[in-house]
């Protein structure tokens, strides 16, 4: 199930990538909103006024302006498979990445995944897998997406986390998975950590934090409802949303979010532009849903939240 999410999450990924290399991606400005609670806007005056104060905070800093750099290091060396960190890139297109040398040095085919990946504490997508033949190298970089890090307000990346999977090519079967690696940049020190979590607050319950940020009713899918989530349970999780409706009419997003603990995620709920035009929907007036939040683990339930409504202005 978490393979299949997963590639589901990819495949969404890069048709977005693909129309925004043809330049049809883009979003009008002047059709962002503000998700505005039902109850006021006391929340989101404050945290907007917190946000401008933080990003002074972050402006103020010092920051070099030099190019990032890393240090060559090994990540990984177990079962006669090696991922060694060479540099850190920037690509025109792809963005900020790290670039990688896979050695198998075992006696069967292996793909080397990622289950996770995660910037100056954000969860962000990633799109990497690489298949290496027994006995072979591969040189291979790891993009972090530019859209979720412009999202989360990260320009200065400090510090990557990474959990690597090894599987079988050919079985699919899991042949190790090892502890969580860290890398941190020539900009670790001047590395974005102010939460960007202005907006009106949805759901907060046992150390899960949920912020309703922005309403894009022209996103390439549709409509796309931007949310912050922060994780302080104790638990890696995932979210996802139930019996959602817009204007009293019933719809099927896309929404899955996976944060680990301690961390915190900026993601879309993405409502498909089809269900809006069968129920004759042209703007977005009131949502409604619930979530649903569970371990990321054993995929058992931690809390479904009651109904949850919202407007967009």
């Amino acid at each position: 199930m978490k393979r299949n999410m997963k590639w589901i999450a990819a495949v969404l990924c890069l048709a977005v990538f693909a129309a925004m290399a043809l330049g049809s991606g883009q979003s009008d400005p002047g059709e962002t909103k503000q998700v505005v609670s039902n109850e006021g806007t006391e929340k989101q005056d404050a945290d907007k006024s917190d946000s401008n104060d933080s990003e002074g905070s972050k402006d103020s800093g010092d920051s070099s302006g030099a190019a990032v750099t890393i240090d060559e290091q090994v990540l990984v060396d177990q079962d006669g498979i090696v991922v060694t960190a060479t540099e850190y890139v920037t690509d025109s297109i792809w963005g900020d990445g790290i670039k990688l040398l896979l050695e198998n040095n075992s006696d069967k085919d292996v793909t080397v995944g990622c289950n996770a990946l995660i910037v100056n504490d954000y969860m962000i997508t990633d799109l990497f897998s690489s298949g290496i033949a027994a006995g072979k190298k591969s040189n291979e970089t790891m993009y972090f997406s530019s859209m979720q890090l412009k999202a989360a307000g990260i320009e200065n990346v400090g510090k990557i986390e990474i959990y690597f999977h090894v599987y079988d090519s050919s079985t699919y079967d899991t042949i190790f998975e090892p502890e969580c690696v860290v890398v941190q940049t020539s900009e670790y020190a001047n590395m974005d950590t102010m939460p960007d979590d202005a907006g009106t607050e949805l759901y907060n319950q046992n150390g899960i934090r949920i912020v309703g940020k922005t309403v894009d009713e022209n996103s390439f899918w549709g409509t796309a409802i931007l949310l912050y989530v922060e994780n302080n349970s104790g638990k890696n999780v995932g979210i996802s949303v139930d019996d959602m409706s817009i204007n009293g009419f019933m719809m099927s997003p896309f929404f899955s979010a996976a944060v680990y603990d301690g961390k915190k995620s900026i993601d879309d709920i993405t409502v498909f532009s089809n269900d809006l035009e069968e129920n004759g929907i042209k703007a977005i007036e009131e949502v409604e849903l619930k979530f649903h939040i569970y371990d990321a683990d054993s995929y058992s339930t931690i809390a479904d939240s009651e109904p949850i409504t919202f407007s967009a202005q």
